[in-house]
């Protein structure tokens, strides 16, 4: 699957960001009809997704996932 790698790994990966003060929101590409979804609450992994546009159930866990950072940057001093 494009953009898509192992649950745990990306889990990990996304509590390193997280403990840095950065959000993630989940992504996954749906099983049955190939669209891309990204989960509406922030800072929470998942192991399966409903797609959007057609109601298929995907179970992360086998398919794998990704997350979109939203960066936290301090201001400019």
């Amino acid at each position: 699957m494009p953009l898509d790698h192992p649950f745990y790994e990306v889990a990990e990966k996304a509590h390193e960001q997280m403990s840095r003060g950065h959000s993630i929101h989940q992504k996954f590409t749906c099983q049955r009809c190939g669209s891309r979804q990204t989960m509406a609450e922030p800072n929470r992994f998942f192991e399966s997704g409903e797609c959007e546009e057609c109601g298929g159930i995907t179970d992360l866990v086998i398919h794998g996932c990704n997350f979109v950072l939203v960066a936290r940057v301090s201001p400019a001093h």
